[in-house]
């Protein structure tokens, strides 16, 4: 246990930023795994309904990546590796 103010306060801030890097990351990957069944949809159907949900849920992901990069819960290169991969799959369908 910490023996001093500053250690207690580190302990607290780590849970703070431990809880808020599990809900961004929580996020991110269901909104991918909605975004692949998507285009799963997309691909099966071909309607252009069913590819502007897929690009709706792309944008959101976008966002969620983007904030928690600026929250410093993704490093710049991961969140951009991520949207790419992702932009390339609704690309290719």
């Amino acid at each position: 246990m910490a023996n001093n103010k500053s250690a207690l306060k580190r302990i607290k801030i780590a849970e703070r930023n431990r809880l808020q890097n599990r809900y961004y990351k929580a996020s991110a990957r269901t909104l991918i795994k909605l975004f692949v069944k998507q285009l799963e949809t997309y691909k099966v159907s071909k309607s252009q309904n069913d590819r502007a949900k897929a690009q709706t849920l792309l944008n959101s992901i976008y966002s969620l990546l983007d904030k928690g990069c600026k929250k410093k819960v993704y490093h710049r290169n991961t969140a951009a590796r991520k949207k790419a991969q992702l932009a390339a799959q609704l690309k290719n369908t």
